[in-house]
């Protein structure tokens, strides 16, 4: 129900915007997340959107450098990260969680395929 794209493999200092769409059900009344996961790492949160778009909030070391927004009226969610580091290389995920709920690891209600992004030096 939710499908993580836009990555792929890019340069230090580079950009690349993912998108995360839903379908089969509406998101416009959930928070959305954007998480990562680098290989033998835990998952880890990256950036927080509430339901309506006002409130968002980044791990300290994406304030910055990503930005996430949505778009209820396309089901969509986005993460532009600019600045990109080797270190950013991560598997992405997006998830959802009812609204009423932090967007935490653990607490997600629905959880989209990652997407691979690879920062070379």
């Amino acid at each position: 129900q939710l499908q993580a794209s836009g990555g792929g493999s890019v340069q230090a200092g580079g950009s690349l915007r993912l998108s995360c769409t839903a379908s089969g059900r509406t998101f416009s009344n959930y928070n959305m997340g954007w998480f990562r996961q680098a290989q033998g790492s835990e998952r880890e949160f990256v950036a927080a959107i509430s339901w309506s778009g006002i409130n968002t909030y980044y791990a300290d070391s994406m304030k910055g450098r990503f930005t996430i927004s949505r778009d209820n009226a396309k089901n969509t969610v986005y993460l532009q990260m600019n600045s990109l580091k080797p270190e950013d290389t991560a598997v992405y995920y997006c998830a959802a969680v009812s609204s009423k709920r932090a967007v935490v690891v653990g607490a997600m209600d629905y959880w989209g395929k990652g997407t691979l992004v690879t920062v070379s030096s």
